[in-house]
């Protein structure tokens, strides 16, 4: 059954917060690999890609802050420090230094984790009821399939 935040028992906010907090720490990496590379990408597809990058990480900002901000809706502790988040995320920081195609294989890679990463935290809202989160989840796993999309469609 769908309940309010406040309806939701303490172990489910538990399990709903400890796979948002996985969303926030994937997101912020995902967020900075796509600031990196808007920073450092060169050569004959400089402009779009550089454009792209942008958009990318312009709006992994917003949604990393959307996420943690669910937490603390939930009761929950967002966590805010870089070395725990670059601990827990499945996805990899990079230095930079790559050509543009590489780059382009890395996001989508992070896009890819980050679908499933958000299908998951879905997956844990709806078994706990918190059908708000879920909904957040399933926008998130949109928008991460939808940049996937594009950058897969570069590499074609």
């Amino acid at each position: 059954m769908a309940q309010a935040s406040a309806q939701i028992s303490p172990s489910a906010r538990e399990a709903v917060c400890e796979a948002l907090n996985q969303g926030v720490a994937e997101t912020v990496v995902a967020t900075m690999l796509a600031q990196n590379f808007h920073w450092n990408v060169t050569g004959m597809g400089f402009g779009p890609l550089h454009a792209l990058f942008q958009t990318m990480y312009e709006d992994h900002f917003v949604a990393q802050d959307d996420l943690a901000e669910r937490i603390k809706a939930l009761d929950g502790h967002a966590e805010g420090q870089l070395s725990a988040m670059l601990a827990r995320s499945k996805i990899a920081e990079h230095d930079g230094h790559a050509k543009a195609e590489a780059m382009v294989s890395t996001l989508l890679a992070a896009q890819e984790t980050l679908a499933a990463t958000m299908a998951g935290i879905s997956a844990v809202a709806e078994e706990n009821g918190d059908l708000l989160t879920q909904d957040l989840a399933i926008g998130r796993a949109r928008t991460h399939e939808k940049f996937a999309w594009i950058l897969r469609a570069h590499l074609r």
